[in-house]
């Protein structure tokens, strides 16, 4: 049985952090709310560790929808202004998967090491099952 089944590779994504925001569900879930309801497809999510009363978070989304999430973004910032938005386009995600992989120690450091032998620049990294 091999290991990874497949390795898709997704281009032109845009990638979204906001550091500093409010350390509170209900506030994440109203900016994905927004993004929803702006008819924007989100891919990955990934949280910041808890710093007090604020956090962090980011996503991608297709560069497509750049300008729509920025304009989101702005908002949010101005309903909190202590709010750093970074924005990162142009970007590539390598989606790698296989049953097998489950419960089998050292994928990813197999695939950490691939990544780095290429020197590949990698600003977000997720798991699922």
């Amino acid at each position: 049985m091999k290991l990874v089944d497949n390795i898709f590779v997704t281009e032109d994504v845009t990638l979204f952090s906001l550091c500093d925001a409010p350390a509170d569900i209900a506030h994440i879930a109203e900016v994905f709310k927004m993004i929803a309801d702006a008819g924007i497809d989100v891919d990955m999510i990934s949280q910041l560790p808890l710093g007090g009363s604020s956090s962090g978070f980011s996503f991608t989304v297709s560069d497509n929808d750049f300008v729509s999430v920025l304009a989101i973004a702005s908002e949010l910032r101005n309903r909190s202004p202590k709010t750093k938005i970074s924005v990162s386009s142009g970007n590539c995600k390598i989606t790698v998967s296989g049953e097998a992989m489950r419960g089998t120690p050292g994928v990813s450091a197999t695939v950490f090491k691939a990544v780095a032998n290429i020197n590949a620049d990698v600003r977000m990294i997720t798991t699922s099952e």
